[in-house]
C-alpha cells in the first residue's frame, strides 16, 4: 500500500538530514522520501519528513517559522561558524552580562544576514561548502531574515543560551557570529537544537531508533494536511470530483460551502474529506469567483 503522510523525526547529531532520509526510504522500502530544510549535522532536533504524496508539500514546510535552542561561545571565530570549525581568531570577553543581553535582543526583527561559506547553498552550481573544503571563499549576497522572538535562558562567562523564534533561511550559526562581531569579540555557534518547525514540535518527535522498532510506520504517520491547518478549506461534493481531478475550476455551487476567501487567497482542497490539492481563488470578467487549480496531489485514476 502507497504511503502518504509526514514523520516527525528527531534527528541525532552526527547525522546529516539526508542520512536520515535514507534510513526512512530503507525502512519503508520506499523512494519517495524528502526532508523539508537541512539541519546541520552536529545539530539535533525536529525533521519534518515526507513520505510519497507529501513530498508535493513539502514547500509549505520550508516556508514555516523554525524555534531554536542556542548556546552561543563568545570570544572565538572559526571558518564555519560554529565551535566544531578551525579557530581562526579568539578574544577577551569584556562585555558585561547586560551589554551581552543588550545585543543579543537587538537582532530581533529583520536584519540581513550573510549566508556561511558551509552552507548547502548553491552558487552557479556549486555547494557552498563544497567551495569552502577547497579553500575558495566567494562573495555572498546578503539575505533579508527576521527574528520573531528571543529569550536569553543563561548568561555565564562567555556562554550564552537562548531560544529563538526564526524566519525561513535563518542561519543559528550566522547570527551567532554577528552578535559577536557587534560585542567586538567574536562568537560561536557552540549547540544547537531545533524544537519546533512550522507546526512540528520536539514533543512528538520520534527517534531513529524508535522508527526502526515500529512494526507499522501508519500507526505514527501524520496525514499530509497536517502543517496547513492555518490554510482554508475548501471542500468539494463529490459530483463534482472529476472536474477537480482533471483541474479545471471549482465554482462555489460545486462546494459544500461558498467561496468566502478573498482574490489570490491559496486554499486547501477537498474531496468531501480527502485532501486532493491547492488551488488560488480567482474572479471571472463579470465578477464570479472560482478555485483555480494550482496542484493536485492525486491524479484521476
Amino acid at each position: 500500500m502507497q504511503l502518504n503522510g509526514i514523520l516527525n523525526i528527531l534527528k541525532p547529531p552526527g547525522m546529516t538530514s539526508h542520512d536520515v532520509v535514507s534510513v526512512v526510504r530503507k525502512k519503508l522500502n520506499m523512494k519517495k522520501v524528502g526532508h523539508t530544510g537541512t539541519l546541520d549535522p552536529n545539530a539535533a532536533g525536529v525533521l519534518p519528513i515526507c513520505i510519497g504524496q507529501a513530498t508535493k508539500i513539502s514547500q509549505f514546510l520550508l516556508d514555516g517559522k523554525k524555534k531554536y535552542r542556542a548556546e552561543l561561545t563568545l570570544g572565538i571565530e572559526t571558518n564555519t561558524e560554529d565551535i566544531d570549525g578551525e579557530i581562526l581568531r579568539q578574544r577577551e570577553v569584556t562585555s558585561s552580562p547586560d551589554e551581552i543581553r543588550e545585543a543579543v535582543l537587538s537582532f530581533i526583527g529583520e536584519y540581513k544576514q550573510i549566508p556561511p561559506m558551509y552552507s548547502a547553498i548553491k552558487i552557479k552550481g556549486k555547494k557552498l561548502y563544497e567551495l569552502a573544503r577547497q579553500g575558495v571563499e566567494i562573495e555572498r549576497a546578503e539575505r533579508t531574515v527576521t527574528i520573531y522572538h528571543i529569550e536569553i535562558i543563561e548568561i555565564f562567562k562567555e556562554k550564552v543560551i537562548f531560544d529563538v523564534l526564526c524566519s525561513k533561511g535563518t542561519y543559528i550559526r550566522t547570527l551567532c557570529k554577528d552578535i559577536g562581531e557587534v560585542l567586538g569579540c567574536g562568537g560561536v555557534m557552540s549547540f544547537l537544537l531545533r524544537t519546533a518547525s512550522s507546526d512540528f514540535s520536539l514533543d512528538t518527535a520520534i527517534t531513529i531508533e524508535e522508527l526502526q522498532a515500529l512494526e507499522n510506520v501508519e500507526d505514527i504517520l501524520l496525514p499530509m494536511d497536517y502543517p496547513l491547518q492555518h490554510m482554508s478549506k475548501a471542500i468539494v461534493k463529490s459530483a463534482y470530483s472529476k472536474q477537480v481531478l482533471n483541474g479545471n475550476r471549482i465554482y462555489s455551487n460545486y462546494l459544500i460551502d461558498t467561496i468566502h476567501e478573498p482574490i489570490g487567497q491559496e486554499v486547501c482542497v477537498y474531496l468531501e474529506k480527502e485532501f486532493v490539492g491547492f488551488g488560488i481563488v480567482r474572479n471571472e470578467d463579470h465578477n464570479q469567483k472560482y478555485i483555480k487549480i494550482l496542484r493536485l496531489l492525486f491524479e484521476k485514476e
